[in-house]
């Protein structure tokens, strides 16, 4: 039987506010007797009390946040009043620039923003199309020979090459390759590890040591010359800023490297292979996009791009954005005191059908015909938004649509067994192997 939710509430610092409606402690001990995800009980505050909703792990208070008005309020208009305490990744990004904070946070941000707008974007367009053609001529030869792939693999090989090739101005080799294996295995780790910082960190010691080592030989090249054949890349940036700004060391520049490594292919590989779950159980999807131009066309591109947009709808590439209230504050009527944990939860407010027709239903038309997506800032976020939003958003698109143009005419996956479910960490992400073999597309 459902436990009503309680009328009751986090008292407010302020009279200009309302208290923020409570989840009843009963429901939140029987989701912890339940053995549930921190998704479902989100859910449960949401569905029950709104889209600012109160619960209670522990002694400190804790807001939920779906409500596009809301989510805006905090992430973009408020920024300054909602801030990061730490990131979940530190352990393995240290201070790069998504756990930066304040000044330093500001100064990373400029250096890096530039490399992915306009220009410096039209710089890397090269090194994702030649990343694309590695991985469609793995993929023909798959399909001749019959062998299976793993497509969460696949797309994570893919989104590295592509991101090394940014950074570094090389091709991925396979040396490499093997050895930043250790990204995803501490980005995997990181929930179950203790939050003692030393333990955690001793838990993935010698993980840690390997892409340290990578990151190492890699700065250590790109200091002697070492620009590929389209020319200097993203660490070149790095390298030349530490010889007029002090702060960019060798360790802010491994930590920059890192972050990138971990923002610029986890997050697309991750999108990439829910894509084609989502497409293996949607086909139509599929061929509505290439029906919709000829190869190549803006058309085409328009319709391909809509179904990666759709893939984040339903999986975000941050599923959970946690802040920080640093002073007391009004939030959609709601009285918000300082020190409360916000959770912005870009998951729910995708899913939520007040918002969004049919949220359940895979509908890549969303993103091409007018009038069928909300248009609040604040209802479709799935690289964040305001001033914290993710630098690679665009990059990540480019190189998800570029692949895609290169795969979905050619071959279509057929999956010998798919996850169960989501698993959510840093990112959600499939939990399990999707081994498949190719076959020509019909």
């Amino acid at each position: 039987m459902a436990i009503p939710a309680r009328p009751a509430a986090l008292p407010g610092p302020s009279p200009e506010g309302r208290p923020v409606p409570e989840l009843d402690p009963a429901a939140v001990g029987q989701w912890r007797a339940g053995g549930g995800e921190l998704v479902d009980l989100l859910a449960q505050a949401r569905e029950r009390l709104g889209g600012v909703a109160a619960f209670r792990l522990g002694t400190r208070p804790a807001v939920l946040v779906t409500a596009p008005e809301a989510v805006q309020h905090v992430l973009a208009l408020h920024p300054d009043r909602y801030v990061k305490r730490s990131h979940r990744a530190r352990l393995l990004i240290g201070d790069g620039v998504l756990a930066a904070t304040g000044e330093a946070w500001q100064r990373q941000r400029r250096l890096l923003q530039s490399q992915f707008t306009g220009r410096g974007m039209r710089r890397y367009e090269q090194r994702i199309a030649e990343a694309a053609g590695t991985t469609a001529a793995r993929w023909a030869a798959y399909a001749r020979t019959g062998q299976v792939l793993d497509i969460g693999e696949e797309m994570r090989r893919f989104a590295l090459d592509t991101i090394w090739r940014s950074l570094t101005g090389h091709p991925l080799d396979a040396g490499t390759e093997r050895e930043l294996a250790a990204v995803p295995a501490v980005v995997a780790a990181l929930p179950g590890l203790p939050a003692d910082g030393v333990t955690a960190q001793g838990a993935v010691a010698a993980e840690l040591a390997r892409i340290d080592a990578v990151a190492s030989r890699a700065i250590a090249a790109a200091r002697d010359g070492g620009a590929g054949p389209h020319g200097p890349g993203l660490l070149h940036v790095l390298i030349e800023a530490a010889g007029t700004r002090p702060e960019y060391t060798d360790r802010l520049i491994r930590d920059e490297l890192v972050t990138l490594l971990v923002a610029g292919h986890e997050t697309t590989a991750t999108t990439l292979t829910w894509l084609h779950l989502l497409l293996d159980r949607n086909p139509q999807a599929r061929e509505e996009a290439l029906s919709a131009g000829a190869e190549g066309s803006p058309r085409r591109r328009q319709a391909v791009q809509a179904l990666v947009h759709e893939t984040l709808r339903f999986y975000p590439s941050a599923w959970i954005l946690p802040r920080c209230a640093a002073q007391d504050d009004v939030l959609a009527g709601y009285a918000v005191e300082a020190g409360t944990d916000v959770l912005v939860c870009p998951y729910l407010t995708h899913r939520d059908p007040a918002l969004w027709e049919d949220p359940g239903r895979f509908d890549p038309r969303r993103f091409t015909t007018p009038g069928r997506r909300p248009t609040h800032s604040g209802s479709y976020l799935p690289f964040g938004i305001g001033p914290r939003a993710c630098l690679g958003l665009q990059f990540a698109l480019r190189e998800s649509t570029v692949l895609l143009e290169h795969l979905l005419p050619v071959h279509t996956p057929r999956f010998l067994a798919v996850p169960e479910r989501a698993a959510f960490s840093i990112t959600v992400r499939p939990d399990g192997p999707a081994p498949a073999v190719l076959e020509p597309r019909c």
